[in-house]
């Protein structure tokens, strides 16, 4: 996602105070569309419609269905955000980005607390998630490095993944231990990305752009760095 305003000031061009009070914005966004993504998921969870209608659309192209929804919610999310100023739509279009971001995860998580009885796994896949998140972050805010460059590997192996998951979807094969580890890899070169986009792309005031771009990736990670703490057991 990249900025596509026009006449706005560079995050790059601006003085060190208001880089920094533009990194406090973003971040500050990206804690709240974690904390919202917890409350949605909580009700989703509360109700038995809702969880055994996301169980039952988990196979074959059922689940394509609910993956070409969640991608069209995440394009109109995403376009939303930079296509207006106006800061009411941007913040319409995050929660309902995360609100589809909850709806996904159902499944996953029910299974993922269900089988082991306890939310213990969850809560270890988040704390890891996280210290990736902030480690991959905080390698770009140091040192300021662009990481523009990853843009065209990062769409091939999206692209070699989505292609993946239909051809396992369709013909009922588990893409195994393997996909994930490489997905979690692909989630840590789009925080790469992100955050290089963050220092040296947006505007001043494309905190909530800049935000949900982080948050899209932070739960691509978190995504899988379940499925692995699963594979587990």
């Amino acid at each position: 996602m990249e900025n596509t305003f026009d006449n706005k000031t560079l995050l790059i061009e601006s003085t060190d105070q208001v880089r920094v009070d533009f990194y406090k914005k973003t971040y500050t966004h990206v804690a709240g569309g974690v904390l919202l993504f917890v409350l949605f998921e909580y009700l989703l969870l509360q109700s038995d419609v809702i969880v055994n209608f996301m169980l039952s659309m988990t196979q074959g192209w059922k689940w394509l269905v609910m993956l070409g929804g969640f991608m069209l919610a995440t394009s109109y999310a995403e376009s939303t955000v930079m296509k207006t100023s106006d800061k009411n739509i941007q913040y319409m279009a995050f929660a309902l980005y995360v609100f589809a971001q909850a709806i996904i995860f159902v499944p996953l998580l029910y299974m993922a607390i269900f089988y082991t009885e306890s939310a213990a796994l969850v809560q270890q896949a988040a704390i890891v998630t996280l210290a990736l998140f902030v480690g991959i972050s905080a390698v770009v805010l140091v040192t300021k490095k662009d990481f523009s460059f990853l843009k065209a590997g990062l769409t091939v192996g999206f692209f070699i993944a989505i292609g993946l998951i239909i051809a396992g979807a369709l013909f009922g094969f588990d893409l195994g231990l393997w996909f994930s580890v490489a997905m979690c890899l692909l989630a840590g070169g789009s925080i790469l990305y992100q955050t290089s986009n963050l220092v040296n792309k947006f505007g001043t005031e494309d905190y909530i752009p800049a935000a949900l771009g982080l948050f899209a990736s932070l739960m691509l990670l978190f995504w899988y760095v379940l499925s692995i703490f699963m594979s587990r057991d």
